[in-house]
């Protein structure tokens, strides 16, 4: 799935989520406002909002405030402290990937495609 809107501005790989073609299209064809956020007054990912709506950019690693307060805040309250510090890692990690080799290398080489 070389498709740029599987690929949202905060590190996540939308193909291996589990609401992918159930809750959700994609992030980015859903324009940052997964079923999830409907918990928020906005109605769209804070860092969504921050990244693209606001700033302009591609993705989160190419900001130069990253990984800023509002990048480690959000979590999903389901999963464990372990669990979040792991996402945390691995996002920051794709998006330092992503940054150094192009959002199409790097969604080929997440998707294996």
């Amino acid at each position: 799935m070389n498709d740029k809107n599987y690929a949202p501005v905060c590190g996540i790989y939308c193909g291996s989520c589990d609401f992918l073609g159930k809750q959700c299209k994609g992030c980015g064809y859903v324009a940052g406002k997964p079923f999830w956020t409907a918990q928020f007054p906005s109605g769209i990912c804070p860092i969504h909002d921050c990244c693209r709506n606001q700033k302009q950019m591609e993705h989160c690693g190419l900001c130069e405030d990253f990984p800023c307060k509002i990048f480690m805040d959000l979590r999903d309250p389901n999963m464990s402290d372990e669990e979040f510090q792991k996402s945390l890692k691995t996002r920051q990690e794709n998006l330092r990937r992503r940054k150094k080799i192009g959002t199409e290398k790097w969604l080929e080489e997440i998707s294996g495609s």
